[in-house]
């Protein structure tokens, strides 16, 4: 695809998310299998239903533009899926895995939250009001997922790894 224009990259970034999306929904099952915590497992498998919504949501947009949803791996997904994987394998104490699950969880959702906060801007830069408020309601929900990782890093898992 040739990007000449703000619409143009636009479109190539919402196929770029799409397959974010498609590897999270791969990746977070076996990141709830391995964490240890009912309370981050829990969280880890609301978050993969939030990202099944999500990729539904995103293929729609997509439709809408009459762009096809191509088959994509986001490197830098790829990176950071592979090295939760590798944290997850590293650490046998279930509280420290648990506390590099967490990081890695929100590498990712920082990574998400980038990519959303773009693509509003520029849908609300292109008249697009219809996905601005799809866009937003995105990132707000990759903020919330946040936000409750960060609760339970501080106030569980974090207090547990230390000790």
């Amino acid at each position: 695809m040739t990007v000449t224009g703000l619409r143009d990259l636009y479109m190539a970034e919402f196929q770029e998310i799409r397959g974010i999306e498609e590897q999270l929904v791969e990746a977070l099952p076996k990141m709830a299998d391995v964490a240890g915590h009912p309370e981050l497992k829990q969280g880890i498998q609301t978050h993969l239903e939030e990202t099944r919504a999500q990729q539904s949501r995103v293929e729609e947009i997509l439709r809408r533009h009459n762009a096809e949803p191509r088959k994509h791996i986001d490197q830098a997904m790829q990176a950071m899926l592979q090295e939760a994987e590798k944290w997850a394998s590293m650490v046998q104490d279930r509280d420290l895995r648990d506390a590099g699950i967490i990081a890695s969880a929100q590498r990712v959702e920082h990574y998400e939250i980038a990519v959303y906060g773009s693509l509003a801007t520029w849908a609300k830069q292109l008249g697009l009001d219809e996905d601005v408020q799809a866009l937003l309601a995105i990132l707000e929900e990759e903020k919330r997922t946040d936000e409750r990782l960060s609760l339970l890093a501080k106030c569980t898992i974090n207090p547990d790894a230390a000790t």
